[in-house]
């Protein structure tokens, strides 16, 4: 994989460590169409990621790569989102990203949730998804469940389109669901959500049908936890009426480490 471009943040440099050795590409898209695409998807994952103090400290480095990318409905969401996350306080942001995204069920950012609920098969998808990130050639290292949203999104940029967006396409409709939560609280998280969908194929009727469904009924749910199916299985769930986020996996050889 060929190094991240000098003009991206160090932060994001040292936060993304991976290795993709045949990045796809779809025929359509320019080498450069696909690097800025890339970028994008770079940029996504870590304004996703909790603002912790590194993360806060190195916001006007991430506002001025956000705002020198060529104008698009995606680079205004992004442009509306970091004029909000520079002018707050940054135990603000910590208090609002868990309150959207820890405490409320329909934000979760644990896209294989919103498919498969607390079921069985939510364990399965996990380890597919795991077994997806080893065979396109990427180490994740960390204790961060692979179906978390800015792992996707990271993998996404990593190993390019075609392939490397397969999960996020999969999950379009619980992408959707975050959406619209996210507006519903007014918080400025659903422009980076927003700018991920534009990336995204347009959804379907069938799709649109599946979300106001989704939003109504919630996930599936089942008594049993998912312990039958390894790490990422730990048998307990919240009940249908308040979401807790699962717990990061155990370490292991190719999680330790993950921010």
């Amino acid at each position: 994989m060929s190094p991240l471009p000098a003009t991206v943040p160090a932060i994001v440099r040292t936060r993304i460590r991976a290795a993709v050795h045949r990045p796809s590409r779809l025929a359509r898209l320019s080498r450069q169409e696909a690097e800025d695409r890339s970028l994008v998807f770079r940029l996504l994952s870590l304004l996703l990621q909790y603002p912790d103090s590194e993360l806060t400290l190195h916001r006007t480095e991430l506002t001025d790569r956000v705002r020198s990318l060529d104008p698009s409905s995606t680079a205004g969401h992004l442009a509306d989102f970091v004029t909000w996350f520079t002018s707050q306080d940054p135990q603000v942001l910590e208090r609002h990203y868990v309150e959207v995204f820890d405490l409320r069920r329909k934000s979760s950012l644990y896209l294989t949730y919103y498919l498969h609920g607390d079921t069985r098969r939510r364990g399965m998808a996990l380890l597919t998804l795991a077994n997806r990130y080893k065979a396109a050639g990427w180490d994740i290292d960390g204790g961060e469940l692979p179906d978390h949203l800015p792992v996707v999104l990271e993998f996404a940029a990593l190993a390019g389109p075609g392939a490397g967006e397969a999960p996020l396409r999969q999950h379009r409709r619980g992408l959707d669901l975050i959406h619209r939560s996210l507006q519903a609280v007014d918080s400025p998280y659903h422009h980076l959500v927003a700018a991920l969908l534009t990336l995204l194929p347009p959804p379907t009727e069938a799709d649109e049908e599946a979300v106001a469904k989704l939003a109504a009924e919630g996930p599936p749910n089942e008594e049993v936890g998912l312990d039958p199916y390894g790490a990422y299985g730990h048998g307990e769930f919240a009940p249908p009426d308040a979401f807790v986020p699962p717990l990061p996996a155990p370490p292991t050889s190719r999680t330790k480490g993950l921010r």
